[in-house]
């Protein structure tokens, strides 16, 4: 095994993969409206933290993920493994004395922003390269440590007069990266590989402090994920694999992460493997304007929240964290066409004219699942009142299915992402039919034994799939 810096060619296929995985490291760093004091920034770190194993073996948080992916190597092909990750980093502010000393406080107003005590997020890396050869059998570790350290920043008034510091403060974090890999039985050559990420971190909850997470973040590795690049070969999807290996595929472990190709769509040597499921290739929409760390919510409507926040709340937002203070400064300088762009995108076309075209809308035969077909069109009002969820039903392998209805639920890995993988072969109630504007067939379903099944129904907050995504049950 060789632990050293990427080839250049690497560098680059990471560099754009980065662009991605920068949105799973920050996913919810800061989130809107973008001030220490907000209740929803109190609870920091909710995507891969793996807590130091004596603080995990006390709650419901893991020190570890576990990746397993399928790769066919070329002869001589190499892995190069991007370890990614914040070492939260405790910042405190202290005000300066007349007396040339400093005294904490729990704030610092200044005439642009009001300092508070954060925590901040410090970039960390860990690179590893090892030939596939040496990954074969027991595979290679490759530890790592970040050593505890402490640093400090003057803050200067609007005179240049120190008025202040920050005192930013890193725990001492230890981790490993292990990587191992075995043949799999079949036609072709391929390998199962397995990569695991640990916190080896040998810190103890304080006494009568077991259960405090605010005090094992300093010391956990937060929003972990990988990075892995073949020089020669390409990986597998584990959502859409090539029939001989689908078997293989459902037989992988990922454990608190999930892997999916990465980098330029058409291409197969890369993989992110990240604690938020994502689809294969992923892509930052070329809309945005910049990261605003609050993927729950959407960009439209954040940056005018926003640019609505007042000046005191604007004040504190910048002093809260410099990510949170650029979202500010983006939101208040943003063009009127930058912003118009967030409103919608159109990503893609079909044709619905022409020699291929379907019949008219407006000719009164059944669709394909027997359901008929309106005789407005469907931008005309009046066509929703030929429509009832409640009671339309739809023919699916000779059987006509609606609310009340039971299926078992196959999801197409077509048109689906990887969360539908583990409802596959659920069994669900149907809802409701409803019909889109293209004319097309949902089914509103709750999944049984779902406990929050009926807040849903109360909500209308379902799942969706087509009809030929499910088989219905004997019973429905």
């Amino acid at each position: 095994m060789t632990v050293t810096a990427f080839a250049p060619e690497t560098e680059e296929r990471f560099a754009l993969a980065r662009q991605v995985a920068d949105a799973v490291l920050f996913e919810g760093y800061v989130l809107y409206p973008y001030r220490a004091s907000a209740a929803k920034n109190r609870l920091r770190w909710q995507f891969g933290v793996l807590v130091p194993p004596a603080w995990g073996a006390e709650c419901e948080e893991h020190d570890f993920q576990h990746t397993e992916c399928l790769l066919e190597p070329k002869a001589g092909a190499t892995l190069s493994v991007e370890l990614r990750f914040l070492h939260a980093r405790r910042r405190t502010v202290q005000q300066a004395r007349s007396d040339g000393g400093y005294d904490t406080v729990p704030e610092l107003h200044l005439d642009d922003r009001v300092l508070v005590p954060w925590d901040e997020g410090a970039e960390e890396r860990v690179e590893v390269v090892a030939t596939v050869d040496e990954l074969l059998g027991d595979g290679v570790t490759f530890p790592f440590e970040r050593p505890a350290r402490e640093d400090t920043e003057p803050v200067l008034d609007a005179a240049g007069r120190t008025v202040g510091r920050l005192v930013r403060r890193c725990e001492e974090i230890s981790g490993a990266v292990r990587l191992s890999a075995d043949e799999l039985d079949g036609p072709y050559r391929a390998l199962r590989l397995t990569a695991i990420v640990e916190n080896t971190t040998d810190w103890t909850p304080p006494e009568g402090r077991s259960a405090d997470r605010d005090a094992a973040l300093p010391h956990s590795l937060v929003a972990a994920h990988l990075l892995m690049a073949l020089s020669a070969g390409s990986f597998l999807s584990m959502t859409d694999p090539p029939e001989w290996a689908k078997g293989a595929t459902a037989a992988c472990r990922n454990l608190h992460t999930w892997p999916v190709l990465a980098g330029e769509p058409g291409r197969a040597d890369l993989v992110l493997s990240s604690p938020i499921i994502l689809e294969d290739h992923p892509a930052i929409a070329p809309e945005s304007p910049g990261a605003l760390y609050d993927a729950t919510e959407i960009d439209e409507i954040l940056a005018l929240r926003t640019a609505a926040l007042t000046d005191e709340e604007k004040r504190e937002a910048r002093g809260t964290d410099d990510r949170a203070a650029a979202v500010i400064d983006l939101a208040d300088s943003m063009p009127p066409e930058v912003l118009e762009r967030l409103h919608g995108a159109v990503r893609s076309l079909r044709e619905v004219t022409g020699a291929a075209a379907a019949p008219a809308a407006a000719d009164g035969f059944p669709d394909e699942y027997g359901v008929p077909r309106p005789d407005t069109p469907w931008w005309d009002p009046a066509s929703d009142a030929g429509f009832d969820p409640a009671q339309d039903r739809v023919v699916v392998d000779g059987r006509s299915l609606g609310a009340g209805s039971r299926v078992l639920l196959r999801p197409g890995l077509r048109r689906t992402d990887a969360q539908d993988l583990f409802l596959q072969g659920r069994s669900a109630t149907v809802e409701a039919v409803l019909h889109d504007v293209d004319g097309g067939v949902h089914l509103a379903v709750t999944v049984e034994g779902d406990p929050g099944a009926d807040i849903r129904r109360e909500q209308g907050r379902f799942l969706y799939f087509q009809p030929d995504e499910v088989t219905p049950l004997e019973d429905a």
